[in-house]
């Protein structure tokens, strides 16, 4: 996974044109940044930070993380509406920032929770829980099903993992990890750490919404 994002990072954005989902990303565009308006956000595995120029346009601060430097690079050619800062680090280590009494008013995760394997998602939503504060505001969005039409699943594991193969520009081939949650799904991996507050499900794209308990 870290081999095929970092070499997918110059052309990630891609994905955000295609035709087919352009009236489900003018929505989300919009409808995210008033949902986490005036907080101080954590964008966990922001990658390119598409969505980092949106949620930066009311939010109060955003501290950006991603395990790869490759993808954040590409947060330069951004136009950035608040403070930001950006740190290389895990999804599943969040809780490292405690130990620098940071704390987060609000948390962004856009197409990370499908390459979650099951097995761990106990263990990402833990690390996320520890950096936030009670009543914390928490986005997830990630593909509908439909995203397999273009990338069919094509093997799963043990654990009900599904997988996709995936190649890139260059030739090379990615056995990619991509899991399709249910809202029922969501909704019990969330409901140790928050409440559930919103489901919206797009056409292209579904948005998962719970406030901290901690």
């Amino acid at each position: 996974m870290a081999a095929y994002y970092k070499e997918r990072a110059p052309v990630y954005d891609r994905v955000y044109h295609y035709p087919e989902r352009q009236s489900d990303l003018r929505f989300l565009e919009t409808h995210i940044p008033e949902v986490l308006k005036g907080r101080r956000i954590l964008e966990v595995a922001a990658g390119t930070g598409y969505w980092t120029q949106f949620i930066s346009k009311s939010a109060k601060s955003i501290l950006v993380t991603d395990r790869e430097q490759a993808q954040l690079s590409e947060l330069a050619r951004r136009e950035i509406g608040c403070q930001i800062e950006e740190r290389i680090l895990d999804a599943y280590h969040l809780d490292r920032l405690v130990d620098e009494g940071l704390s987060f008013t609000g948390a962004f995760a856009g197409l990370w929770l499908s390459h979650v394997p099951k097995q761990r998602l106990n263990e990402f939503f833990c690390s996320l829980s520890q950096c936030l504060e009670p009543g914390a505001v928490v986005v997830l969005i990630d593909n509908s099903s439909v995203q397999g039409e273009r990338l069919p699943v094509n093997s799963e594991d043990l654990h009900g993992n599904t997988y996709q193969r995936r190649t890139l520009d260059s030739g090379s081939t990615h056995r990619v990890l991509k899991n399709f949650p249910t809202l029922d799904e969501l909704k019990k991996c969330t409901k140790e750490f928050g409440e559930f507050q919103n489901y919206i499900a797009l056409e292209n794209f579904w948005l998962f919404q719970y406030t901290s308990k901690r």
